[in-house]
């Protein structure tokens, strides 16, 4: 099954299925009905047998789920399990701010690399990482084996710089630049443009309605 065939909103459910069994993971639950994760996720239960099905379903009926074996299988379809190598372009407080996050690690993708073009950035150390100049980016890349990479840069510079990356294997961006990447390359290189301002206008506009429907 290709990832073309599984819909867009499946794949952002996916996530947020193996956050909450590794919480019930951690509760000792050892197994959970589709009922009890629904009530957990406010997720309806139809939604997520409808969504595991297209991975093979994982529960038997009148058992539920064995919750340390769908955490596992979520975890093979998400890539976590190996290790993934990723370096952050952009060494200003925000690639720091990705680089120090230590759930990274934990869930397999390891900060190899942080490049920036600043003179006062270059040689900072952020956790295992000195940042290096940008410059070095294209050498360092035929040299380590990295496929995904992290933009924290300004919008101008992100479709060279991504070109770049591509150029020379990355296979995945994840963007925080203010800009969309994704008609620049073709459909096997993958492009997550991650829009801050976008997801806090969204709370905003939920806290709107509630406001006016309190109103009301």
């Amino acid at each position: 099954m290709t990832q073309k065939e599984i819909s867009s909103a499946v794949i952002e459910r996916l996530p947020r299925y193996y956050r909450y069994l590794d919480e019930l993971r951690e509760e000792g639950v050892e197994r959970i009905s589709s009922a009890e994760l629904s009530r957990r996720m406010r997720v309806t239960a139809s939604q997520i047998r409808q969504d595991l099905n297209h991975f093979g379903g994982f529960g038997q009926q009148g058992y539920g789920y064995n919750v340390e074996s769908l955490y596992n299988e979520i975890g093979k379809i998400l890539g976590l399990d190996r290790a993934q190598n990723m370096i952050i372009v952009g060494g200003g407080r925000l690639g720091q701010a990705l680089a120090n996050y230590v759930r990274f690690e934990k869930r397999g993708f390891r900060v190899i690399g942080v490049f920036d073009h600043n003179p006062n950035l270059v040689g900072m150390q952020v956790r295992q990482c000195v940042i290096q100049y940008v410059g070095h980016l294209a050498d360092f890349l035929e040299k380590h084996d990295v496929e995904i990479a992290a933009l924290t840069i300004p919008r101008d510079e992100a479709a060279e710089v991504a070109k770049l990356l591509v150029d020379h294997g990355i296979r995945a961006i994840w963007n925080f630049a203010h800009v969309d990447l994704n008609l620049l390359f073709p459909d096997d290189i993958v492009i997550e443009n991650v829009h801050l301002s976008e997801s806090l206008m969204k709370l905003s506009c939920k806290l709107n309605m509630e406001r006016w429907q309190s109103e009301e």
